[in-house]
This record gives structure tokens, sequence and C-alpha cells, in this order.
């Protein structure tokens, strides 16, 4: 089965500072028939203007994925980490017992990223911490595996049995994915358009896929694409 979610039906906020669409409820935005997709819970597309961004601020028992699409995010921690993260890097935050955070732009234009938080298998674990890159090439025309529970392929780690894959496609670029027994995969587009399953897509679009099966991605325009494999 497939569902699609039109990205002009998530949960909208504009504060001036920080316009973000919310894919599942989210601070003042509650739906009750969007509240997560199994351990995934929080999906928000983020654009942060300059000078700006979340104060410190604490997070608990979540394992927290930032991924930025355009602009540069300063990151400190209460664990003394202090990172700028651009466009290819993935920044992997897990709460644990609880850990201090505060994130600000740090370009002189708008910063896009997307926050995702997953809940652990495991509650009461000590905080981490871990930044990856990939670069383009790596993802061009292809899904490249960014996260996963067991570290795959370079991915970082996350506590939880969801792997998390990101491609790039433009033009003739072709891919294919295939949905195991036990899983379901939600696939939101970053950027640009794509055709999944001869299902157009536009920026913010997203599709739940529930039944086991090949997927297919083509005729991809500028198109940034997040791949989560989750429990079913």
């Amino acid at each position: 089965m497939l569902t699609l979610r039109k990205g002009t039906d998530r949960g909208h906020a504009a504060h001036g500072w920080l316009e973000s669409w919310h894919t599942f409820s989210f601070a003042e935005y509650y739906d009750a028939n969007h509240l997560g997709i199994g351990p995934l819970r929080v999906l928000n597309d983020d654009r942060i203007q300059p000078g700006t961004g979340f104060g410190t601020h604490p997070h608990r028992d979540m394992e927290i994925i930032s991924y930025v699409l355009e602009g540069a995010l300063d990151h400190r921690d209460s664990m003394g980490n202090g990172s700028v993260i651009v466009p290819g890097d993935v920044q992997r935050m897990s709460a644990g017992t609880g850990v201090m955070h505060s994130e600000r732009n740090a370009a002189k234009t708008a910063t896009h990223f997307l926050q995702i938080w997953i809940l652990p298998r495991r509650q009461g674990q000590p905080p981490g911490y871990e930044q990856k890159h990939f670069g383009t090439a790596e993802k061009r025309g292809r899904l490249r595996l960014i996260a996963s529970p067991d570290g795959a392929d370079g991915s970082a780690t996350i506590d939880q049995e969801v792997r998390l894959h990101a491609g790039l496609f433009d033009g003739e670029e072709r891919a294919a994915f295939s949905i195991g027994a036990g899983r379901q995969v939600y696939l939101h587009l970053a950027c640009g358009h794509l055709v999944v399953n001869d299902q157009p897509l536009a920026e913010g679009d997203a599709l739940r896929v529930t039944t086991p099966g090949e997927i297919t991605f083509a005729s991809g325009q500028a198109a940034e694409l997040l791949v989560f494999d989750l429990p079913a």
C-alpha cells in the first residue's frame, strides 16, 4: 500500500526567525492521524534566519539526527561538542540520560535543515555524539546509507532498527529500493521533484509504503530524497 502526504498538508509554524513544517505532531501542531511512524517521531523541515537559532535546551532518551540542506548550523552541547554542520554532514546526537544543546545559523543566508527524532531501543543510556560526511558523489543517482543500528558501510550509528538512506537524482538517473518482510518505508522529498513508482513528488511531499517489494526512483529534477526503512 502506498500513501501520499503532500508537503502542504503538514503542520506549519512561522515565527519570523524560524519557519518550520512538521510532518508529525509537534509543539502546537497536533494531528491524531500523524503522531509518528513506529519509532520515527519527528521530521521537521526548518529554515532559520541568519543570526538566530535555538538557544540551549534539554533532550532526553531520543536519537536526534540533523541533516543540513543549505547553509550551515553551529552546534554546541553539554558533552563538550562544538561543530558546524554543512550540507553532506549527518549529525547524530543520542540524548540518553540527558543533554543540553544549542543550534544556531552559522551562515549569512537562511539555513535549511531537517530535524529528525527517533525513539531509541533502550532508555537511560549515556548520551553520545557522532558526525559523518557523505559527499555528493556518494549519493548521486543512488541511495547511500547514512544511519543504521550497526554503523554499516560507514553510516552513523543509532540505537534503533531504523536504516536511513539519502539520494540525489537528476535527469536520467534511476535507482530502486527493496522493502523486506516486516518492514515499511517512509520517503521524504527534501528538495526538487522526483517520480516514485509513477507517483510525482514535489519538495516536501512524502510517501509511506507498507507493502514488501521494489520501489523505483526516476525523472529527478534537483531532487534530494531521504528514505526511512522502518519496522512495520
